[in-house]
């Protein structure tokens, strides 16, 4: 039984499309005297034609990939977009270098390692980004001493 001048007027007045048209199997004879927008307008009233809920996307897969990658999986060289730079800026590399120099020298300077006018002169030196590392500070001292 061809319903799709019907199908055409209940998607138009539940405003949604043909394909979440519903019909009721028991009352296609009902639907197919339906002639006019009012006949159709009562038929969903009643409940014999009504809107196909619609379908939804899972978040169920995303969910696990987001688990997975917060325990640091998924993130090997195929997984990368962007160069290094944009997944680790170089002002936030630069601010852990810095402390973690800074940390080092006040360590030197309370274990008498260094004295106060060289760790004045080290901490300029990590200010202007002298010092690569952290080994590169400590081979420089070593230097110095001698």
């Amino acid at each position: 039984m061809e319903l799709v001048a019907q199908k055409k007027m209940a998607a138009r007045i539940m405003n949604c499309g043909v394909s979440r048209v519903w019909i009721d199997p028991a009352r296609l004879g009902d639907v197919a005297q339906a002639i006019t927008a009012a006949d159709v307008r009562r038929l969903v009233a009643d409940g014999v034609m009504s809107k196909v809920p619609e379908k939804g996307v899972s978040k169920g897969r995303y969910r696990k990939m987001a688990q997975q990658k917060k325990k640091g999986r998924r993130k090997g060289k195929g997984s990368r977009k962007g160069n290094l730079g944009t997944r680790f800026d170089r002002k936030h590399a630069w601010i852990n270098r810095v402390r973690a120099q800074r940390k080092l020298a006040k360590e030197m300077l309370a274990a008498n390692r260094i004295d106060k006018p060289t760790y004045k002169n080290i901490y300029r030196k990590i200010k202007g980004g002298y010092f690569r590392s952290r080994a590169h500070l400590l081979g420089y001292v070593e230097e110095t001493k001698k």
